[in-house]
Formats: structure tokens, C-alpha cells, sequence
């Protein structure tokens, strides 16, 4: 799949999973229940223990089922050696330009974090495919609303704050994704291995992208 294709799986999807778990044991089930659930984009940041095994893992078990990147990178170094072990993008909590230059390098999607409207420009300006903008909860909807006035051509992806009752809120002030952690990726469901749990939870996110962005049309 193109880098092209991969940007519009994306962008179709509206979901990027934060896969994140102080437990790495079976967090190949858990990509499972949400891709079975319709989210079909997850991200394994690097504070999972062993992330680059379980990136490795993830990707041989489920394939093309999953467009499957790596999280919280920090620097360039980390991310080649997410991408050698089968990461398909990046993403980052911060702008990093090196990451960026690097993702580019090797042709691969980049989702750097930024904060700030000079940060969100300087990131997009640098070559990023979608500006996550985190922490997301401490601004809010309103805040991407605003953003769109002056930058309505870069691709903005809240994480932080995204839940249910909050993610239509944040499509129609214009973000382009979705970045969900922690209200996606239970940690309770996790520990207890209650991967039902997880997939209804994917359901229940896919169907407000679903209804939101019909709804806009």
C-alpha cells in the first residue's frame, strides 16, 4: 500500500487507536477485538514493555487487517527502528524535526505533536501528513475551530480528552481523526483480558465518526 493509501486509510477511518499497557502479554488480542470492531488503525507507542517485539508481533498476526504504527516517539532513532520492525507511520507527543526528516527519508506517514498554532504551522510546514495536537482535553473542540480559520489546510488529530462524548464535537470543529487512548484501549478491559469489551467500544467509535460526518454532509 501507497503512503497515499495509507493517509486515506487514515483519514476513512477517523480512529487512531493509542495502544497503551504496562502489559505487553496480550496486546496482540487486543488489536484483534478492535480491528473486529472496525477500528483499523492502532499505533503501539513505545512505553509498552518490549514495543518494538510487540510491534513485530502484531504485524505478523494481523497483517493488512491493521495499519499498525508506533507512539510516543521522541527522536529519529527510535523511529527507524520502529519502522525496521514493521511501524507503517509514526506518531509523536512532540515536533521533532528529525523525526519528521526521517519518516520522510523512508517514506512513511508522520503524525508529529504540537500544541501551540506556531507549533501546528511549524509542523505541517515541515512535512507532517496530520498534526496531533496534544494534550487536546486542555483546549478543547473550540480550540480546533479556531485553529481552522487561519489553517484550514492542515490536517489536525486531537488525542488527549477524545471519549464518547466528545468525538463528534471535535469532527465537526474539524479535526480529521481521532486519536483515542485510554477511553478506546481500556486498561481495565485489558488487565482482565475482556476483549468483548474492546470491540464494543471500537463499535460504539465507529458509528459516531459514521453518524457525525453524515451528519456534516
Amino acid at each position: 500500500m501507497s503512503k497515499e493509501d495509507q493517509l486515506r486509510q487514515v483519514l476513512d477511518s477517523g480512529i487512531v487507536a493509542v495502544v497503551r499497557s504496562p502489559d505487553s502479554q496480550q496486546l496482540v488480542e487486543v488489536v484483534r477485538a478492535l480491528a473486529d470492531g472496525g477500528v483499523t488503525v492502532a499505533e503501539i507507542t513505545m512505553t509498552v514493555p518490549g514495543a518494538l517485539d510487540v510491534v513485530k508481533q502484531v504485524r505478523a498476526a494481523l497483517g493488512d487487517r491493521v495499519l499498525l504504527g508506533a507512539g510516543t516517539i521522541l527522536d529519529p532513532e527510535t523511529a527507524r527502528a520502529a519502522i525496521l520492525a514493521g511501524a507503517e507511520y509514526i506518531v509523536a507527543p512532540t515536533l521533532n524535526l528529525e523525526v519528521i526528516r526521517l519518516c520522510q527519508r523512508y517514506d512513511k506517514l508522520v503524525m508529529p505533536g504540537a500544541f501551540t498554532p506556531t507549533e501546528i504551522l511549524a509542523a505541517w510546514e515541515a512535512g507532517a501528513d496530520i498534526v496531533k495536537v496534544f494534550p487536546a482535553d486542555v483546549v478543547g473542540p473550540a480550540f480546533f475551530k479556531a485553529i481552522k480559520g487561519p489553517l484550514p489546510q492542515i490536517r489536525v488529530m486531537p488525542t488527549g480528552g477524545v471519549d464518547l462524548t466528545t468525538a463528534a464535537a471535535f469532527l465537526k470543529a474539524g479535526a480529521c481523526c481521532l486519536g483515542i487512548g485510554s477511553q478506546l484501549v481500556e486498561p481495565a478491559a485489558i488487565a482482565a483480558r475482556n476483549f468483548t469489551r474492546l470491540r464494543e467500544l471500537a463499535q460504539q467509535y465507529v458509528a459516531i465518526v459514521k453518524e457525525t460526518r453524515a451528519s456534516m454532509k
